[in-house]
């Protein structure tokens, strides 16, 4: 029933993450005073703060390659997406991508798992088919 060691915190860092790319979305602020705010806000440790960190660095400093990732797999444009939404595929993406020994089965539940707190059910199936599609390709 208990998470792997570590767990819970990469949760919580996914979280962290998400809410500073919703809030990075269309505008030009800056990720390092958001993910300070953000992080400020929800009591994050060091380490969820490391890891949301290294998230967003990844989902910014790739973003051309995730969208075209993201293009390919759905029959939406990016624009056609919740803004919910949109955060949460590229942040599956962008951990699919990085291949870091984190289980593909792990990144997608856990990307539902935000989807389904923060855009609700009627996401969820949409998230799932995508990310599943670029879990298959393995970008």
């Amino acid at each position: 029933m208990s998470s792997a060691p570590g767990g819970g915190r990469r949760r919580r860092g996914r979280e962290l993450a998400l809410r500073v790319l919703f809030e990075l979305e269309g505008t030009d602020k800056d990720a390092e005073v958001s993910l300070a705010y953000q992080a400020d806000e929800v009591g994050a440790t060091t380490d969820i703060r490391a890891f949301a960190r290294r998230l967003v660095v990844g989902c910014l400093e790739n973003r051309e390659r995730i969208d075209a990732a993201l293009a390919a797999a759905s029959r939406w444009s990016l624009g056609d997406v919740g803004k919910v939404e949109r955060a949460v595929l590229r942040l599956g993406t962008c951990e699919l991508m990085e291949s870091d020994g984190t289980p593909v089965a792990v990144i997608v539940d856990e990307s539902l798992e935000l989807t389904r707190a923060y855009a609700g059910e009627d996401a969820v199936q949409y998230v799932n088919g995508v990310l599943g599609h670029i879990a298959r390709e393995r970008v």
